[in-house]
C-alpha cells in the first residue's frame, strides 16, 4: 500500500470532533471529563481509555489522561493511568501522551509519560509508571517492565524489553511526517 493510498472507514462508525479527533463509536471511554485529546487523534474500534481511574480525594474534574495531537490508538488497545501503592495507600497517577504517538493494536499501556513521536508496536505491554522519552520505538510483542525509562531515539524489543538499536537523528521529522500522512489518509468512505 503506498503512503498516499486512502485508509477508508465508515463515517457512521466514527464521531469527528471540532478539533479533528476521530473516535470510533465502538471504543470504550470511561471518565471522559478527565481525558484531554489534543486534536487530530484517531481512536480505533475496541480501544478502552480509563479516565475514570484517578487519585481518590480529588475534588472536581482532573486531567487523568492527556493525549497530544496526531496520535493513533490501535484497535483493542487499553490506555489506563499508572498506579502504585505507597505507604499502604493505593493511588492512580496522571498519564501524559505526547504528539505524534502511535499505539499498536492489542497493546496495554500504563505509562506515566510517553514523549513526542513514540511508536509502540502491536501486542505490547507497557508497565505502570514507565517513562518513554521522545522518538523512541517499542517493537511488536514487547513487554516493558514497571518503572522502566526508555531513552530518546532508542528502539527496544523483547520480553522483557531491552535496547536493540539507536534510531537515527532524522527520526523526529520522519515520525511527524508519518503521523500527519496517516491522519490525512484516514478518510470516510
Amino acid at each position: 500500500m503506498s503512503s498516499s493510498t486512502p485508509i477508508r472507514y465508515s463515517k457512521s462508525d466514527y464521531i469527528e470532533t471540532d478539533t479533528g479527533n476521530k473516535v470510533a463509536k465502538s471504543c470504550h471511554i470511561k471518565g471522559p471529563s478527565n481525558i484531554v485529546l489534543g486534536g487530530k487523534t484517531i481512536i480505533q474500534p475496541g480501544v478502552m481509555i480509563r479516565g475514570d481511574l484517578r487519585r481518590a480525594g480529588g475534588s472536581g474534574p482532573a486531567v487523568v489522561i492527556a493525549v497530544g495531537k496526531y496520535c493513533v490508538m490501535g484497535e483493542n488497545s487499553v490506555i489506563r493511568p499508572p498506579c502504585k501503592t505507597y505507604k499502604g495507600v493505593f493511588s492512580y497517577y496522571p498519564m501524559k501522551i505526547g504528539d505524534y504517538v502511535s499505539i499498536g493494536s492489542n497493546s496495554i499501556v500504563e505509562a506515566a509519560s510517553i514523549g513526542n513521536g513514540v511508536e509502540i508496536g502491536k501486542n505490547c505491554i507497557i508497565g505502570p509508571l514507565t517513562i518513554i522519552k521522545d522518538n523512541a520505538r517499542i517493537a511488536d510483542n514487547s513487554i516493558v517492565g514497571p518503572g522502566t525509562i526508555i531513552p530518546s531515539l532508542g528502539e527496544w524489543g523483547g520480553s522483557p524489553a531491552r535496547p536493540t538499536v539507536t534510531l537515527p537523528e532524522s527520526t523526529p521529522e520522519l515520525i511527524e511526517a508519518k503521523a500527519k500522512a496517516y491522519y490525512a489518509r484516514f478518510q470516510p468512505e
